[in-house]
């Protein structure tokens, strides 16, 4: 019996001092590992900035072009509509309906209006009659950030070249049948008397170049008006010129 209390005893010991030796390595492992990952050094930071800013370097440019072709592909589409309206105006109406396009001076949005192109009492609608309106404002789409251009000398008359410094609004009119009344619409390229390569009545709405007003890059979306009978098509960048 006093055997197998003394042996008992032993047992009870050995086990508190296996104890005590486990929870100081654990506390031991414990305080190793917060030491290791407590946080980051001061060379990780500066490697993990340098990347942000060099993956930053090469995703905004794209991204940024990206954010300017959309633009200007919306604001296309919102040229088109507002000739197709003027077109179907002139139809259901059978009166002659006019489409001209401007970029306001202290907004800088583009700005459109689509009217009667006479009043009842068959005096012409002058500009300052046209009330028009921010090209997609009842969409929330912001043109002021692109420039307005285009080929137009005067009414349905194309002229030699784009301009993006319009002394007067561009303005593309359609007869009672949604035809063009005396259109011109330019030359063909030099050496060919093709009629269908002449360039056609152009609206064009172009991203800018950097630092400039003025200037249109090489993003650029335009509507052109080709025939008679007013056909219309979208075309982009150098076709624009």
């Amino acid at each position: 019996m006093a055997a197998d209390y003394i042996i008992k005893k032993l047992n009870v010991k050995l086990f508190q001092i296996h104890s005590r030796n486990a929870k100081s390595k654990l506390r031991g492992l414990a305080s190793g590992y917060n030491q290791q990952d407590a946080g980051f050094s001061l060379l990780e930071i500066v490697v993990v900035v340098l990347m942000i800013g060099i993956l930053s370097a090469i995703v905004a440019p794209s991204w940024l072009g990206f954010v300017n072709r959309q633009q200007a592909n919306k604001a296309n589409d919102l040229v088109l509509a507002a000739l197709q309206e003027a077109q179907r105006e002139a139809k259901k109406t059978k009166r002659s309906y006019s489409v001209s396009f401007s970029r306001n001076s202290t907004t800088k949005a583009v700005e459109v209006a689509i009217y009667p192109t006479k009043k009842p009492d068959g005096s012409n609608v002058t500009p300052a009659e046209t009330n028009p309106k921010p090209l997609g404002s009842g969409v929330g789409f912001e043109s002021k950030k692109l420039l307005l251009g285009a080929n137009l000398t005067s009414e349905n008359t194309a002229g030699t070249s784009v301009s993006y410094t319009l002394t007067t609004p561009p303005k593309i009119t359609f007869d009672y049948m949604g035809a063009l009344p005396d259109p011109k619409f330019g030359s063909p390229p030099t050496g060919s008397t093709d009629s269908d390569l002449a360039p056609g009545l152009k609206i064009v709405v172009a991203v800018p170049k950097a630092g400039s007003t003025t200037e249109a890059s090489g993003t650029k979306r335009c509507v052109i008006v080709k025939t008679l009978l007013g056909s219309m098509l979208t075309a982009k960048d150098t076709d624009c010129n």
